[in-house]
């Protein structure tokens, strides 16, 4: 069972503008309530128990919302402006005991999701939407369910399997081989899913494809518009 979950939230938010001025964009707030407080809510009541927020922008303000949660523990990168998202992850390899789910901070989605990796025995799952999903879409190419490619081009890709949604499931091995694939990489400013498929090279990542999840991406105003308009309240429901 999985009792652990890290959350990536060092990123500007900068597409939002005055939105994130003030604050990380994992505190948008819809109908009163921010988008981690919904995705720490839908952590908790699956069982996890301890949860990593990897930050660096503002992280003052994620500091201060994790002390109403004994189970948060929040780990700044200093290198956030030069770097991306996996050297948060990284940046958590000296925490980061046991298997753990992997979120993005800018997600809004429905506790089925988190339940659709919990429940499964596969040590190594990328959760994926079955529709596209935004106009900002990371495609997915697969075989057999198993991860081949990633990209935000289409034309890069041999085909089009799935739509990342932005959770995994990920184990301890693979987290190893993911943190030993980054070293080697001349470049800090990589994504995580880069490194993603770069293991999956030598060893199966399993892509679980759901056709009707509910969930979006909040990167920019019309992510923001729609997640009110068509995803919040199919959550709500």
């Amino acid at each position: 069972m999985i009792k652990t979950a890290v959350i990536l939230a060092g990123g500007l938010g900068s597409r939002l503008k005055e939105k994130t001025k003030l604050q990380p964009k994992g505190f948008l707030e819809l109908e009163g309530k921010s988008l981690i407080q919904r995705s720490i809510d839908n952590l908790l009541a699956c069982g996890v128990e301890n949860i990593f927020i990897g930050t660096g922008y503002l992280s003052e303000v994620y500091d201060k919302f994790a002390l109403d949660y004994p189970q948060m523990q929040c780990i700044k990168s200093d290198k956030f402006e030069t770097t991306s998202s996996m050297y948060t992850l990284f940046n958590m390899r000296n925490d980061i005991k046991d298997d753990f789910l992997l979120l993005e901070s800018d997600l809004l989605y429905e506790i089925d999701a988190i339940k659709h990796l919990i429940n499964d025995d596969k040590n190594d799952i990328i959760l994926a939407s079955g529709k596209t999903n935004s106009n900002d879409e990371v495609y997915i190419e697969a075989n057999n369910s198993n991860l081949v490619a990633m990209s935000k081009n289409k034309e890069e890709l041999g085909s089009i399997y799935a739509e990342l949604v932005g959770i995994s499931k990920i184990s301890m091995d693979r987290y190893k081989m993911m943190c030993d694939a980054f070293e080697s990489q001349d470049n800090a400013k990589i994504d995580y899913e880069y490194i993603m498929v770069l293991t999956s090279q030598k060893i199966d990542f399993y892509v679980k494809k759901i056709e009707n999840l509910i969930w979006c991406e909040i990167d920019d105003d019309n992510h923001l518009q729609r997640a009110l308009r068509d995803v919040l309240p199919k959550i709500n429901f």
